[in-house]
């Protein structure tokens, strides 16, 4: 590990960049991280390493807290930073970031194009994870690639750390006093769990806790990333073999504790930049693809049967709406609980005074199959939990606990044109609140219309063209330690694609309107497009704004070589 100022740790990214400077500069839109501008900054590198063949291979580095910008865990802010470049061809690949045990970013990797290749560098905002940086400790990023006939693209990759000095004007960020993984806790690799089947892990809390909050990571992977056009099983006879894979669309991950459901997350779908047509998303990924949301939920009322000073289970697990509740392979999950304590020490008491949550969501499946061999289906969930509950303190407080969730799901497929067309309509959305003596704890609005639109142009399969119109609303308060934010991100994207054995070929389109404020006043806003992989128009506002705005960005080529990386919802893999 080595410590660098701001400028030697700004130079060493811009000769990189440099050394890439005709490399097609791949990014995803999100708000750049608000941190004080004024405040002292000290820049640590964490690790530097070329993930070529890397499946089992995990880069394992220690790390001890930097002195330089005030006492560990003094600091107003602390954020990543990984860049990262690629030349040739080579799938997605699934990045898992863990530090202390603790999944603290899920990342992907754009497909990278032959010839001058792909950049990107992502700057996330992991504040809240300053407990962990507090301490001497273990950062983990499990990035396995491939290397093979077909398959030669490397990541070579760079990731810093910079902490913001706190001041009279810049106070040290709020924070949980401790946080405890939910996770496997393995040394070698990410700490995710593949699920099904679910995973479970025993816990101890520490007695006198007075608040309890929890962060779920999870993304589908497998037969499961493309869960939003997995078909019913009922209708699946309806199909012809090979078209949709079983156990339907729809997917909710629970968090059990001690086998009672104490929170749900109906996920967002993040598009990776292999899905379906990886030339509309270049250079703009999909949203969400280079740091994949997370989902928070106040346990809170669970404390008084929590502190009694034994291990108690925590599960998690992902259902969808078929009859037997199970999905296919596999779902990659995590988490994590933030703890709050009573400084007086004393253990904590009260009582779950009200609960009100079922085992599972209600779901109904329907549908119509015509005699053309037309197929629609149509998938519903609703999910209800309210729970209750008085917290009494070491210190003598009693606070009590509303904790809620009200989410609705639909999902309508259409199989058209002997399922040449194939179309997707889904939303989830849903109202997440916990109040504590009457004040905002949790909030979480969300709205997340997903629309997809894939023709098959050829009895081969070879030429094929999706428009892509989805959407990431959400007014979200993870913790009252923690900032609150409304973002709203419309993105719609085009492609064709056309696959063959001498090199597959492509063309795009990516618009992208974004806009961001949080509880401290901070503001974004940006609206940019591309077309054929050149930046067509770019608009940034807001004081969280760089200046100056970026320029314009150079094509590459339009030719793109590849082996097998495109990949269609249900079993078929197109591509040479």
């Amino acid at each position: 590990m080595m410590l660098w100022s701001l400028t030697a740790g700004s130079l060493l990214l811009a000769l990189f960049s440099l050394c890439w400077g005709a490399a097609l500069v791949d990014f995803q839109v999100a708000q750049p991280p608000p941190v004080p501008k004024d405040a002292k900054q000290c820049t640590v590198q964490i690790f530097e390493r070329v993930f070529a063949f890397s499946f089992g291979d995990a880069e394992v580095v220690d790390y001890t807290p930097p002195t330089d910008c005030g006492d560990p865990g003094s600091w107003a802010a602390v954020t990543l930073n990984f860049t990262v470049t690629s030349n040739g061809t080579q799938f997605d690949r699934l990045g898992i970031l863990t530090f202390q045990n603790v999944e603290i970013w899920r990342t992907s990797t754009p497909e990278p194009t032959r010839g001058d290749g792909i950049i990107w560098t992502f700057i996330k905002d992991v504040t809240r994870f300053t407990p962990l940086f507090a301490e001497p400790g273990t950062f983990i990023m499990q990035l396995d690639n491939l290397i093979q006939p077909g398959l030669d693209g490397n990541y070579s990759t760079v990731m810093h750390a910079t902490f913001f000095e706190s001041s009279e004007e810049n106070p040290p960020a709020g924070q949980a006093n401790t946080i405890i993984p939910l996770s496997t806790l393995a040394n070698d690799t990410g700490n995710d769990a593949s699920v099904p089947p679910a995973f479970s892990l025993n816990v101890t809390l520490p007695q006198n806790t007075v608040e309890l909050y929890a962060e779920l990571f999870a993304s589908g992977n497998g037969q499961e990333e493309f869960w939003y056009f997995n078909a019913a099983n009922e209708f699946l006879d309806d199909l012809p073999n090979g078209v949709a894979l079983g156990q339907g669309p729809f997917r909710e991950v629970r968090l059990l504790v001690d086998g009672q459901v104490a929170g749900v997350a109906f996920p967002y779908a993040t598009i990776f930049t292999g899905g379906i047509i990886p030339t509309a998303w270049r250079p703009i990924t999909s949203y969400g693809a280079l740091d994949l949301p997370t989902y928070f939920l106040d346990l809170t009322p669970f404390i008084p049967a929590l502190v009694d000073g034994n291990p108690h289970n925590f599960t998690i697990d992902v259902i969808s709406a078929e009859q037997d509740h199970t999905i296919l392979q596999n779902w990659f999950v995590s988490g994590l609980l933030q703890v709050v304590t009573d400084p007086s020490g004393q253990p904590t008491t009260g009582n779950i005074t009200s609960y009100s949550a079922g085992l599972f969501p209600i779901t109904t499946t329907s549908g119509t199959v015509s005699n053309n061999g037309d197929v629609v289906i149509n998938v519903t969930a609703t999910r209800s939990i309210h729970v209750e509950a008085d917290i009494v303190s070491g210190s003598g407080t009693t606070t009590h606990v509303v904790w809620s969730q009200d989410l609705q799901y639909t999902n309508i497929q259409s199989y058209l044109d002997n399922t040449d067309i194939q179309n997707v309509a889904q939303l989830s959305s849903g109202q997440v609140s916990s109040v504590h003596n009457g004040a905002p704890a949790v909030v979480d609005t969300f709205s997340y219309p997903l629309n997809i639109n894939l023709t098959v142009l050829t009895p081969d399969g070879s030429n094929f063209t999706a428009i892509f119109d989805h959407s990431y609303d959400r007014v979200l308060t993870p913790a009252p330690f923690i900032l609150g934010s409304t973002i709203h991100n419309h993105q719609v994207a085009t492609g064709f694609f056309h696959t063959a054995s001498t090199g597959n070929t492509g063309n795009g389109t990516n618009n992208n309107t974004f806009t961001y404020e949080d509880t401290a006043g901070n503001t974004f806003n940006r609206q940019v497009n591309a077309a054929l992989n050149v930046i067509t128009f770019d608009q940034q506002s807001g004081n969280l704004a760089p200046a100056p705005e970026p320029a314009a960005l150079v094509a590459p080529s339009m030719n793109f070589d590849s082996s097998g990386q495109v990949r269609f919802p249900g079993n078929r893999v197109i591509g040479v």
